[in-house]
């Protein structure tokens, strides 16, 4: 029998085959806060950082002002909490036109518990056409506590 080993397709080679948008030249990005230490930038890079976190408890919002319209076939977002227990929630709205009005794409609530339940990943398959905005609300507890928003990544296609 012949055998060989392969090397790991890096996780950057993967995002890039995917077809992933890529953000940062697609795109002008507002953020309502963000820690020094963690910049929107790393969560929406196709190479893997450590991601965005907000500089202070509270909802959060995301915007994406794309350069021209987008078509848009696949969302991914991840988000990771290890430290406080929570429930978050997220929605997910597009627009065609910068001022609005937003169609809702999903609204999402999730779970933390650590140690076991700390990496919410969710993709999904759209058909959006014409998008000028893309926007992306985050309440880090709907409880009301005074956890931080967080996200480790955003990527489209």
């Amino acid at each position: 029998m012949r055998k060989r080993l392969i090397a790991r397709t890096p996780a950057t080679v993967q995002a890039r085959a995917e077809g992933w948008l890529d953000l940062e030249h697609a795109a002008t990005v507002e953020v309502v806060s963000e820690d020094k230490d963690f910049p929107i930038e790393s969560a929406l890079s196709i190479e893997p950082r450590q991601g965005w976190r907000a500089a202070e408890p509270g909802v959060q919002t995301i915007r994406l002002v794309f350069d021209e319209p987008q078509e848009l076939k696949r969302i991914s977002l991840v988000f990771e909490e290890d430290e406080v227990t929570r429930t978050q929630e997220f929605v997910l709205r597009a627009s065609s036109n910068p001022g609005g009005p937003f169609r809702e794409i999903v609204r999402q609530q999730w779970n933390f518990s650590t140690p076991t339940s700390t990496r919410e990943i969710e993709e999904y398959r759209v058909e959006l056409s014409d998008v000028s905005v893309l926007e992306l609300t985050i309440v880090p507890d709907i409880s009301g506590g005074a956890a931080l928003a967080s996200l480790k990544s955003l990527h489209l296609s």
